[in-house]
């Protein structure tokens, strides 16, 4: 299942940090230029273009519901 969605500032990557780290399944984020990282990492969150929207990626579409969820906060 992959999702859209804007991160807009450290804030909000914090969020989904948080909330990807009490989810049992693993997360992935795809940036515009094709770098992936794990949304549970805050250091891999950070390495990504963030200037564009990014895809969440998981084999849960209620993971991603809940990550992006952070977003609306």
């Amino acid at each position: 299942m992959v999702k859209e969605v804007t991160i807009k500032n450290i804030r909000q990557v914090q969020q989904v940090v948080a909330m990807a780290s009490t989810c049992a399944n693993d997360i992935g984020v795809h940036d515009a230029e094709g770098k992936i990282a794990d949304a549970k990492s805050i250091l891999g969150m950070l390495a990504l273009d963030l200037s564009a929207p990014v895809k969440l990626v998981s084999e849960d579409q209620a993971i991603i519901e809940k990550v992006s969820s952070a977003l609306e906060q």
